[in-house]
């Protein structure tokens, strides 16, 4: 099953609503497939949302259980398997939808552009049926950032992770997608 913006935020405001409805406010970090629809509509559907509650944990885990019974959802719609790719410097922004009240509710946040494309690149998948993705949000966001060169992308994965880290994976792959960027401009427009 694959989960659209709408279907994304149809979750969150039922998260939203619970967390009103107990007074608190819950906090959590959305990142790729759902930031890449949510924040920048780069994505027009993903498998699941990959978030880090950051406060209330055990609310949070009820609630996400009630809206996969509500909506017939996937168990696993929501989950935390991003843990392994967060920066210990990393840069978020509070969504607008989102931002809780006096009263409690979700404040959601989401990675910049930057971030992104850093965490998108060290997570890349070449070898998997998923990569296809991966390689499009990638091209997507260095588009969005006006990045075309294996240097600016090096340059942005180094402001949230030390080089050391970089695998020949990911250079490798960075480097690619560099390339068909590059080739891609060289291309003349198409004819009407």
């Amino acid at each position: 099953m694959l989960l659209n913006k709408s279907d994304i935020l149809k979750g969150l405001e039922f998260l939203d609503a619970k967390a009103r409805d107990a007074y608190i406010t819950v906090d959590l970090a959305i990142y790729g497939g759902a930031a890449l629809a949510l924040a920048f509509d780069m994505r027009t559907a993903t498998r699941d949302v990959d978030a880090v509650i950051q406060s209330h944990h055990s609310f949070v885990r009820n609630a996400v259980r009630e809206i996969a019974a509500e909506y017939d959802w996937p168990e696993n719609w929501f989950n935390d398997g991003v843990k392994g790719f967060i920066s210990t410097s990393e840069q978020l922004r509070l969504m607008q939808d989102f931002q809780g009240s006096q009263h409690g509710g979700l404040r959601v946040h989401v990675p910049t552009p930057e971030y992104l494309l850093a965490m998108k690149c060290m997570a890349m998948r070449i070898d998997d049926p998923d990569a296809s993705h991966d390689v499009a949000d990638i091209k997507n966001l260095a588009r969005l950032l006006h990045i075309e060169t294996p240097e600016a992308f090096f340059d942005i994965i180094a402001q949230f992770y030390p080089s050391a880290k970089i695998t020949p994976k990911t250079a490798f792959g960075v480097e690619e997608i560099a390339v068909q960027l590059q080739n891609e401009q060289l291309k003349p427009p198409i004819a009407p």
